[in-house]
């Protein structure tokens, strides 16, 4: 082999986050030649019919892992989570006379609603500001408006490690769903969605390429005039292919998706183990009489994102030094809030997890 790859092992960052070896084994070989082809992932033609085969096959796979109703389309675009925040409104409230509706649920959807209200009115169901963010919004708090054009909800909060698990929203409103550090980490019913959208550089890949599961639906009702790199019709027609698309990230993602079928089992599986590391982690956290601090109520607590604070700047500061000394990698939190935030995506083992869980274990015992 050469080189070690175990380094990624210890990967804990909130993203771009760890891939599965194995992938990272086959890009390294694609990066020098792709087996079937003879030449580099990064000079492959988007035009060529390896990777029309390549879009075709990630569209198959997405459409098997989620069970997708057949009037889904799959789009893979540019632009991140960021230029979603733009697309949805443009597609959905361009000239609305009633407010889109937004959940603000920590930092992330605080960044949907401020892009949205550029384009579109935008009603703010639901804050948790005042609170710190420390939880996500009850049923009984939540009163909807049934003629809004589509109610955004970002599934999964990375900086403050707040994780929905239910569906919410009325049935009769379209739910839009930013699910980009959670997509693929468990099962979910895809039906009560109009549009998902997922970045890749958490579950699914390396940045540049983003996953949008959108609607015939909302096709129809994009309105028209858009410049095309924006307009969802477009991009549908030209099969993700209406400017050249990053070649090697998609191919990434093909990748992952064959790992997550093929070694793993499917979503099923992949959240019995997301569950497991989360509970091992919730564990330390919880036994550690006040030591480790989480900033989630229990029962929103992320999967993914394990975020907790020391009880000083001293202790947190010893913390990710010896961390970092015996090869745990991205445990600082995000520069929005600090303390520790521990990202335990798809492609970090169990194994990575419970060495993490036995430092933490010994780093509270020294301390």
């Amino acid at each position: 082999m050469g080189m070690t790859l175990s380094a990624n092992a210890r990967n804990f960052s909130g993203g771009p986050g760890a891939l599965p070896e194995t992938v990272l084994v086959q890009l390294r070989e694609a990066m020098i030649a792709v087996p079937e082809v003879g030449l580099s992932v990064l000079g492959i033609s988007h035009r060529s019919d390896w990777f029309a085969a390549v879009v075709a096959e990630v569209e198959v796979r997405l459409k098997a892992l989620l069970a997708l109703p057949p009037d889904f389309h799959v789009l893979l675009l540019q632009g991140g989570g960021t230029l979603q925040f733009a697309m949805v409104p443009l597609a959905l409230a361009r000239g609305a006379d009633v407010p889109a509706e937004y959940l603000h649920t920590g930092y992330w959807s605080g960044k949907a609603i401020a892009e949205a209200r550029k384009l579109a009115p935008v009603r703010v169901v639901w804050s948790g500001e005042d609170e710190g963010f420390s939880r996500l919004p009850d049923d009984e708090e939540l009163v909807f408006d049934a003629r809004a054009p589509y109610l955004h909800v970002v599934t999964n909060e990375t900086v403050e490690g707040l994780q929905f698990h239910r569906t919410v929203g009325l049935e009769e409103v379209p739910r839009v769903a930013d699910m980009s550090s959670d997509f693929l980490s468990r099962p979910f019913d895809a039906g009560r969605y109009a549009l998902i959208y997922a970045h890749a550089q958490k579950n699914l890949g390396p940045a540049g390429v983003t996953v949008v599961l959108v609607r015939e639906a909302v096709l129809e009702r994009a309105p028209e005039g858009l410049p095309a790199m924006l307009d969802y019709r477009a991009q549908a027609q030209a099969h993700s292919i209406l400017n050249t698309p990053p070649v090697f990230a998609i191919y990434a993602v093909l990748l992952v998706l064959r790992w997550l079928m093929d070694e793993i089992g499917g979503l099923e599986a992949m959240a019995a183990i997301n569950r497991a590391k989360a509970e091992r982690l919730y564990g330390v956290l919880d036994a550690s009489e006040g030591f480790y601090r989480p900033r989630a109520r229990r029962a929103d607590r992320s999967l993914m994102n394990v975020v907790f604070d020391l009880p000083s700047e001293a202790l947190r500061a010893a913390f990710l030094a010896e961390a970092n000394r015996a090869g745990f990698a991205g445990l600082a939190g995000h520069r929005a809030l600090g303390g520790i935030r521990v990202s335990i995506y798809n492609a970090v083992t169990l194994e990575a997890v419970e060495a993490l869980a036995d430092f933490m274990e010994t780093f509270r015992r020294r301390h």
